[in-house]
């Protein structure tokens, strides 16, 4: 059997990303600070918030956590 592949959800990583910078900017924090706390590099950060990469659950809920919210709150 051949390898599946996946082919993440756009509007969904777009809406995830504009989710996160909502939440980022009412904290007063910048793209830098967040990628710090959550443990993932700058440009990770920002390639996630643009909606541009598909991340992982387990990224998701460190982000969730830095962000000092519940990650439900991150999925439209």
């Amino acid at each position: 059997m051949g390898k599946k592949t996946y082919k993440y959800d756009k509007v969904l990583c777009r809406k995830f990303g504009q989710k996160i910078s909502e939440y980022r900017k009412n904290l007063g924090i910048t793209q830098e600070e967040l990628a710090f706390r959550a443990n993932i590099s700058p440009s990770y950060m920002s390639a996630v918030e643009r909606g541009i990469t598909d991340t992982t659950i387990s990224t998701a809920k460190r982000i969730a956590k830095s962000l000092k919210i519940d990650i439900k709150f991150l999925f439209p």
